[in-house]
């Protein structure tokens, strides 16, 4: 497949504090007093200059560089002020970069906030031919579309009422609907579908993959890991502004899952070791059995007893979705610097789907009069199915349901 989206060196930098009194004649004032040395003349008597000063920059994003090709569907995650959005807004040309450059081939429809573009004053359907004015669309285009944009957006009702009357989940089913509807080349969402209800997620995710399956670029914003490993293939994980990753999605939401726990021991005086599973045969092995029990076992070391502890365990699927936690609360544990705590859970059979999980461990406790949290990373396992099930069937367990049909006295 072609390069559509081609992001090299890619850098934005933000200066702080204030840019501007509001008006030129204060702005000159202020820049004359600044070259001869004098305060601000617009300050009030004992106030402190709060203004720009040499460093006050933030890096929103720092040398990132990435390509995706036609008909991907590329996911971008990381926290809040990772730099998804500026990413997102440069690749939209609504605000330039500082360093570094980008090639787009193609349209691009973005959908970056509640009701961006949309003028409060116009009604749903004036914003729909403002919108698709804007993203270049023919006004033959838009017509051929109205019927379908108003439809998926369930606002009909509403279509001639000015969208400031609109509640931010009717903008949002129209905005997505516009952007999704009017045949862009490459399709931009942030983290927008929040808005929606369940029922319109659901339908803006369908959207979104037939717009994939039309050949046609979407990158995607957004904290949904299940909505993430449904989506795409592919992910970016960025991490304050820089970029911390690029691949395959099931390995992207994995690190991202554990920004905080990328280390085996968090606390200097305390550290699991040791983590392994064994099968219902008691042999170590990472690839499980669905329907069969298994047992986790790992070390605790640490340079003294450890007390009031309280452990953690906790199983996920490659979505990040928690299929189940346990915790366990010791008074003391007996430990120290030569000599190790074993501990062991023994798991019952689950009946999960086949594929790739994690499982994570945590401790808090208190040693000589201070607190203690360490925290496993994420270690892999697999499981497998040894007996005939539908696979196709959704969620996420798959127990042996037994079904008995017939009259109230013979049931």
């Amino acid at each position: 497949m072609p390069t559509v989206i081609s992001v090299e060196h890619l850098s934005k930098t933000y200066r702080l504090g204030q840019i501007g009194t509001g008006t030129l004649s204060r702005d000159l004032n202020v820049w004359w007093a600044k070259t001869r040395g004098k305060p601000n003349p617009l300050l009030r008597i004992g106030e402190v200059d709060q203004g720009n000063r040499n460093g006050d920059e933030l890096w929103a994003l720092r040398d990132v560089s990435f390509t995706v090709e036609q008909g991907e569907v590329l996911g971008i995650i990381g926290r809040n002020g990772a730099g998804k959005s500026t990413l997102l807004k440069i690749l939209s040309r609504v605000t330039a970069p500082t360093y570094g450059k980008i090639k787009v081939k193609g349209r691009v429809a973005s959908l970056l906030e509640v009701g961006t573009g949309f003028h409060p004053e116009l009604t749903g359907r004036e914003n729909i031919y403002l919108n698709g004015a804007i993203l270049g669309m023919s006004r033959k285009e838009i017509d051929r579309k109205l019927d379908e944009i108003v439809d998926f957006a369930e606002v009909e009702k509403f279509i001639d009422t000015p969208v400031k009357r609109y509640s931010s989940g009717m903008y949002v089913r129209l905005a997505f609907a516009v952007a999704a509807h009017l045949d862009p080349e490459i399709l931009v969402v942030d983290e927008v579908l929040a808005v929606g209800d369940a029922a319109f997620q659901k339908k803006c995710l369908g959207k979104i993959g037939d717009v994939a399956k039309e050949g046609r670029t979407v990158l995607f914003v957004s904290h949904n890991m299940a909505a993430i490993g449904s989506l795409c293939s592919k992910s970016i994980l960025l991490e304050n502004g820089c970029l911390a990753f690029s691949g395959a999605t099931t390995d992207g939401v994995s690190r991202y899952v554990n920004l905080d726990e990328v280390s085996n021991f968090i606390d200097e005086h305390a550290y699991f070791s040791n983590l392994y599973f064994n099968d219902s045969n008691n042999d170590s092995t990472n690839e499980l059995s669905s329907s069969e029990g298994f047992q986790v076992n790992f070390n605790i070391n640490s340079m003294h007893d450890l007390t009031n502890a309280v452990l953690h365990f906790t199983l996920r699927n490659s979505q990040n979705i928690v299929i189940f936690q346990d915790r366990h609360r010791v008074k003391t544990l007996k430990v120290n610097d030569s000599v190790s705590m074993l501990i062991c859970l023994r798991i019952p059979p689950l009946n999960v789907k086949p594929g790739g999980y994690s499982c994570a461990v945590k401790l808090l406790a208190e040693s000589d009069g201070r607190e203690i949290r360490v925290i496993s990373k994420a270690y892999p396992l697999s499981f497998v199915l040894n007996d005939s099930h539908d696979l196709s069937a959704p969620g996420i367990l798959m127990p042996l349901i037994g079904w008995s049909i017939g009259n109230e006295h013979n049931l």
